[in-house]
């Protein structure tokens, strides 16, 4: 799992050990560090959608579009993914959320509704 988060990063030219204490880092961040060994077909779904979480965030990007990021998590998981998410827009990094859940939605200072092909604030 850590060389799916550290793939990425080698197209980046990032070192190989600044590419696995990124991956490390970001596997932390999203709860899976108890789970480093596995593949990917020993996850679950929401697990699966952490470790692609992970693979985002250890590019340390300006700018996350996270689309339904929570769509797969139990309401524990979700709750840690929007926090993390929350920590990198406090860090000066443009978060672009795209989600049905209204509780995700909260976590925004801005929010913009798309009805009908219409974009609303």
């Amino acid at each position: 799992m850590v060389e799916n988060v550290a793939l990425p990063l080698t197209y980046r030219g990032i070192p190989t050990a600044k590419r696995l204490e990124r991956s490390l880092s970001a596997l932390e961040a999203v709860g899976l560090s108890s789970r480093l060994s596995h593949k990917p077909y020993e996850l679950s779904g929401g697990q699966q959608q952490r470790v692609a979480i992970a693979r985002a965030i250890a590019a340390d990007p300006d700018l996350i579009l996270a689309d339904e990021p929570c769509g797969n998590l139990d309401s524990r998981s979700g709750k840690e993914v929007m926090e993390l998410l929350l920590s990198r827009h406090k860090c000066g990094k443009t978060v672009i959320l795209i989600t049905h859940s209204i509780s995700d939605a909260k976590y925004a200072d801005r929010i913009l509704t798309v009805c009908d092909g219409k974009l609303y604030k």
